[in-house]
């Protein structure tokens, strides 16, 4: 959608080009979406966040977190599929770790902020 001009004018049209331009950059959005998208599910969100703090194979991962392997793992794609972690591979064993990216490190960010402000000491 292209809009020349605003129905309504607050003057404030001098900024409006830079923001329309933003707007209209749908995959930023999507990948923003993504990232985000991680916050909704709050195995997932434990699991990156005890990630951002150890390297861990799912076995242990799954032993801290009283679930099942496979259970694991399927949290552990998105994840990985949304460049919030990384693997390596040591033999027959597969590690995990939060990526060093700025979007892993700007939800890592968050999350302890949110828990500092929102969880009763």
């Amino acid at each position: 959608m292209s809009v020349n001009t605003l129905p309504h004018d607050h003057g404030n049209e001098s900024n409006f080009k830079n923001l329309q331009d933003k707007l209209n950059d749908i995959d930023n959005f999507s990948i923003v979406a993504n990232v985000f998208n991680q916050l909704g599910c709050t195995t997932r969100l434990r699991i990156f966040w005890l990630l951002c703090h150890c390297e861990e194979c799912v076995v242990n991962i799954a032993a801290m977190m009283d679930m099942s392997s496979p259970a694991v793992a399927h949290h552990l794609k998105p994840l990985r599929d949304n460049g919030l972690i990384v693997s390596r591979r040591e033999g027959k064993e597969v590690y995990y770790r939060a990526a060093d990216t700025p979007e892993s490190n700007l939800l890592h960010t968050m999350i302890e902020q949110v828990m500092e402000i929102s969880c009763p000491e």
